[in-house]
């Protein structure tokens, strides 16, 4: 099992600069996971310091709003999930919510920071990928704004 969780891992974002030999050590690491629809993986205003990343399904970022949940952000396949909160160990400012069955893994920073002696080139590829998406999540978070932006300033704020 362990040599396929190696592949798996191999291939995602997080993987994509690691060795066979350096997923293999990270497979030892991480816990797989399956969730049903509406199963809420992580409250908000909670703390979590895992990072997820999402093998097939979907999941809804989103706030709770009276009795209903808004909708921030859906996660799909290849998607990592919860990547500030694992850096930074601040409240979730959202919900995690699975979308249909979801397949996962999670690795938690006290198991990634756990090599940080005897292997820091994992930790050092590991978090270099999270910058790597946490940019472009940014940049696309910029080009929404920007658009958001002209298309006020344009409209003068009628719809």
């Amino acid at each position: 099992m362990t040599n396929q969780k190696a592949k798996t891992i191999k291939l995602s974002k997080i993987g994509a600069e690691l060795t066979d030999q350096q997923c293999a050590v990270l497979a030892e690491l991480v816990q797989f996971s399956e969730h049903a629809d509406g199963e809420v993986l992580v409250k908000q205003g909670t703390k979590d310091d895992k990072l997820r990343v999402i093998l097939s399904g979907a999941l809804a970022v989103a706030k709770k709003s009276g009795d209903d949940w808004l909708r921030l952000n859906t996660l799909t396949a290849g998607d990592l999930a919860g990547e500030l909160a694992f850096m930074d160990s601040q409240p979730r400012y959202a919900a995690l919510i699975a979308l249909g069955p979801t397949k996962l893994f999670s690795l938690q920073r006290a198991a990634l920071e756990s090599l940080l002696e005897r292997d820091p080139l994992i930790v050092y590829r590991v978090m270099r990928a999270i910058a790597r998406f946490a940019h472009q999540v940014l940049n696309r978070s910029s080009m929404h704004l920007s658009e958001l932006t002209s298309y006020v300033y344009k409209s003068g704020a009628k719809y």
